[in-house]
């Protein structure tokens, strides 16, 4: 409810309640309710958006993590089969590699799994905002 003037746009304050009819009102309740309900639905699509993709990223280092694990343990096992067949020094270079590699699979790992806690999936601002909409829900029907 905007009237343009020689100004520029001019908001029209709605009546008191007072002066409004039921019907009046009930209409704007419910306009309001649905124009409610399609911010808290694209609140929630963007959340949940934001909550997957951390989700991916999270299997992609865990999936990355016990790759480059797997990797480290082969390495261990040329390792001790190297030292236990010949006793050079090309094992501990190779020791020395495979606990680079379990080090950096294990941090991947960790990572992956932080993504992963329960607490940080849930969608927090859509369940602050649906309590502000209960609050605000109540004020109106007062």
């Amino acid at each position: 409810m905007m009237a343009v003037g020689p100004e520029g746009p001019e908001v029209i304050e709605p009546r008191p309640k007072a002066e409004r009819s039921i019907g009046t009102l009930l209409s704007d309740l419910a306009s309001e309710s649905i124009l409610l309900i399609r911010q808290e639905l694209a609140l929630l699509k963007a959340e949940l958006h934001e909550k997957f993709s951390r989700l991916g990223q999270g299997a992609t280092a865990l999936g990355a993590g016990a790759l480059i694990a797997y990797s480290g343990w082969l390495v261990l096992l040329a390792a001790a089969v190297l030292g236990l067949a010949e006793v050079l020094p090309g094992w501990a270079a190779a020791l020395i590699v495979g606990v680079v590699v379990l080090g950096i699979g294990a941090a991947l790992l960790l990572v992956g799994k932080n993504r992963f806690e329960a607490g940080s999936l849930a969608p927090k601002r859509t369940l602050r905002s649906l309590r502000e909409d209960q609050e605000w829900l109540r004020e109106r029907l007062r």
